[in-house]
């Protein structure tokens, strides 16, 4: 994916997170090559397994997915303690809301048809024509003929803002520099002594937290999310090193962006969904500040 996004001459670099957008522009006729040394990151995907799976949750891993009320709606969850998240507890009362939004049931070209509907055959935990069905964490489950979210329940079925029944793919970069001054110097933390990383970051207009354009490799703990279908991510940083490239861009917002600019990373941040925790690790790879806590710092992920 590298190559193909860093390979283009580029006058705008589009940039999307689900419902946010944000749109890099060129203030001239400005190209991107592909594995140059200033743009240092080509490749660098980022993993983490942070995913709860079916046979328990993890304290902090499944949490927003089980929010309400559901975005863009007054629906309310059922409310799902943490000691059931998982399905191998059983849970015989377990009573989750259907929901899937106005839009969604629509019938845009990038959503699937409901279940019920007798021409939609899924081929589901594979590829089923230009759909990829199969999930970034490993085979899930099809329960009455709906795929069952992986990392458990979230008090909601249907598909809600999602289009795809199952896993619904995202792919975007994350894009960082250092923090310089006037001189051009890297500015490093008073404390911590490590250089200051800067990433594009956008204010989604539904929830107002800050966003990346981007994410890691596998499931997220979204409040979208349901216990038919859920988002998966995967996210390459493009770094630029020296700095020479992102200073002939501009940032502008999209229409579903409420702002859009360069941000410092630290633990100080309070970020949408699980992306603290991506660009955390986005940070330990660049060997840059994240917090203030020394102790923190050593012990890492």
């Amino acid at each position: 994916m590298a190559e193909r996004i860093l390979g283009k001459t580029l006058a705008t670099v589009s940039l999307s997170v689900a419902l946010a957008s944000v749109t890099v522009q060129s203030s001239g006729c400005c190209s991107i090559p592909a594995c140059r040394n200033t743009f240092s990151s080509c490749g660098f995907h980022l993993s983490s397994n942070i995913m709860s799976s079916s046979n328990g949750a993890k304290g902090n891993s499944h949490n927003k997915a089980r929010t309400s009320p559901y975005p863009g709606s007054k629906v309310q969850r059922s409310q799902v303690p943490n000691e059931k998240v998982g399905w191998f507890v059983e849970w015989q009362d377990y009573n989750p809301v259907e929901y899937t939004a106005v839009s969604v049931l629509a019938g845009p070209r990038w959503a699937d048809p409901q279940i019920s509907e007798s021409n939609f055959s899924p081929k589901f935990n594979e590829k089923d024509g230009h759909v990829e069905r199969k999930s970034q964490n490993g085979l899930y489950e099809i329960e009455n003929g709906r795929p069952r979210n992986p990392a458990g329940r979230t008090g909601l079925i249907g598909r809600g803002l999602l289009g795809r029944w199952g896993p619904n793919h995202a792919a975007d970069p994350i894009i960082t520099r250092w923090k310089r001054d006037r001189s051009g110097n890297k500015v490093s933390h008073p404390i911590s002594g490590k250089n200051i990383l800067q990433f594009v970051a956008i204010r989604r207009k539904d929830c107002g937290e800050w966003a990346i354009p981007g994410i890691y490799k596998g499931y997220v703990d979204d409040p979208r999310n349901t216990d038919n279908a859920w988002m998966e991510t995967e996210a390459v940083n493009y770094h630029d090193e020296t700095g020479e490239i992102m200073d002939n861009l501009t940032l502008e917002a999209g229409d579903d962006a409420g702002k859009v600019k360069w941000v410092d990373i630290s633990d100080q941040l309070q970020l949408y969904a699980s992306h603290s925790h991506f660009i955390k690790l986005v940070a330990e790879k660049r060997d840059a500040h994240w917090s203030e806590d020394s102790e923190t710092e050593c012990r890492g992920l």
